[in-house]
């Protein structure tokens, strides 16, 4: 890459940086307690909560993954997207207003908590927090991994700086992270995320226009070139087939209402009917930072199969690939930092909601009280989940990998039953929550651990759900009915 093009791009992602530690030190002032903490003390704007929503739901796995996806499968990738947008939907539908006003009944500062005022069990908040905890360790470790990797591609093409050890970019990456998350709580957490969602829309959107004038007649010569060479790639289903893109569908529609980082903001803002408002903004922003992901992937195989490219040895290189070769360095210096943002927008709040599973819902569910100096031990727990989740991503090997299975997988088998299906059904009970939570775990780690296909590439993580949803209906209906407090119920009827 070029002196100068490396020379823009660093210097884009060290304001953005920059940017980071402000916002840190500027919410530091706005956090006095566990509630602002975790909760950012429920005033949050629409604009800032539905931002941060769709902020957290786009990572890094899309704007480097995603692009990957398309290269290698086609349309199957759009599965994706598709099932996400349409997720977000449900989500809304059957939580949007029953969690925000359940907040205000109860004052939870976590899912958890949440969960044990709906079920009236500890036990059950107790698994919710450790299934949180499981999957938050797996998906923090391949961010910070992934932030760091990014950091140092970017240090190694400028040539007085040169090739930079990975550990120095994790201590780097992280040190940013944690420290506007140990400052400022979630209030760092959302308003970075605000920063990030804006950065991601502006360059998908620039990613896009530079893609359409790469390839002659733009999509329409992008879709002619792959279905000439691959028609299946350009069909329905992709590579992928039918049952495949059905089962991603399943995960990823149904499964969105079961990710905390994400479900965790609905409680957060100031008034229980700004959910209504929120919905659009949030798919619209995720609809158009998606340009980036369809975008890329298109181009990058189109140029490829016209022998204006050389084929990539990895698909997850597209994104790169493309940055490098096609684009104009601010913009490629924009991508990059959006792809920082995606990253640390999903990444900070996993550190969040780690850090509230550590120190406030398994002390609460084992000794029936909070700790002393909860905001103290929250930033400790920050500090201590980035630091561990930072050794699994250098040295556990095959480790991160297995717990990054977890992942959505693990957060939608264990969370879906129990809080998208339970906050609507007053028949669940905890008995069939804690049943369908462990069948979820097991199941992910079984089908991980002893690498299982399964047939027509019909996904784990799918399988999971439709087990633990199996378990969490059949175990309520056969268990006597629940006794349901007054204002729980209240919340399940609106």
């Amino acid at each position: 890459m070029e002196e100068h093009k490396s020379l823009v791009i660093l210097a884009c992602v060290a304001s953005y940086l920059v940017m980071c530690l402000s916002v840190g030190l500027w919410a530091l002032r706005r956090t006095s307690s566990t509630h602002d903490f975790f909760m950012a003390g429920r005033h949050l704007g629409v604009l800032v909560a539905s931002v941060a929503l769709f902020s957290s739901t786009m990572s890094g796995w899309g704007f480097v993954g995603g692009p990957g996806l398309v290269y290698q499968m086609g349309t199957s990738s759009f599965w994706m997207l598709i099932a996400t947008s349409i997720g977000t939907m449900i989500t809304f539908y059957l939580l949007g207003k029953r969690l925000r006003m359940l907040a205000e009944l109860r004052d939870p500062i976590s899912l958890p908590e949440a969960v044990t005022a709906r079920y009236n069990s500890r036990s059950t908040g107790l698994l919710t927090a450790i299934a949180i905890l499981l999957g938050v360790m797996g998906y923090l470790a391949t961010q910070i991994l992934a932030m760091a990797t990014v950091l140092q591609s970017v240090l190694e093409d400028v040539s007085w700086i040169g090739p930079v050890p990975i550990e120095i970019c994790v201590g780097i990456s992280g040190a940013v992270l944690v420290f506007y998350c140990v400052t400022g709580g979630i209030i760092a957490s959302v308003y970075t995320d605000l920063v990030q969602g804006i950065i991601m829309v502006f360059a998908a959107i620039l990613v896009l226009v530079t893609a359409v004038g790469v390839v002659e007649n733009g999509m329409t010569g992008m879709s002619e070139t792959i279905l000439a060479d691959d028609p299946e790639a350009m069909g329905p289903w992709g590579t992928l087939g039918m049952v495949g893109c059905l089962s991603w569908y399943l995960l990823l529609a149904l499964g969105m209402c079961g990710q905390p980082h994400v479900i965790t903001k609905l409680m957060m803002t100031r008034r229980i009917q700004d959910a209504r408002y929120m919905l659009p903004i949030s798919v619209f922003g995720y609809a158009l930072s998606a340009c980036l992901w369809i975008a890329i992937g298109l181009c990058m195989r189109a140029v490829v199969l016209q022998g204006l490219h050389p084929q990539l040895e990895n698909a997850d290189d597209a994104a790169a690939e493309f940055l490098q070769v096609y684009a104009h360095p601010l913009l490629a210096g924009v991508v990059v930092a959006g792809l920082l943002a995606a990253i640390m927008s999903t990444a900070d709040s996993f550190l969040n909601i780690g850090a509230a599973a550590i120190i406030h819902d398994i002390p609460r569910a084992v000794r029936g009280r909070s700790l002393k100096n909860e905001l103290l031990w929250a930033r400790v727990a920050t500090v201590s989940i980035a630091v561990v989740a930072g050794g699994f991503s250098l040295y556990s090997g095959n480790l991160v990998a297995l717990l990054g299975a977890f992942g959505w997988s693990t957060f939608a088998a264990a969370i879906v039953p129990t809080v998208a299906i339970g906050f609507n059904w007053k028949r669940a009970t905890a008995l069939a929550c804690n049943l369908a939570i462990l069948t979820g775990l097991v199941l992910n780690f079984t089908l991980e651990l002893f690498k299982i296909t399964l047939p027509y590439r019909f996904h784990g993580g799918a399988l999971s759900i439709l087990a633990s949803l199996a378990v969490f209906y059949v175990v309520s209906l056969v268990s006597p009915r629940p006794e349901i407090d007054s204002d729980i119920e209240a919340v399940i009827d609106l």
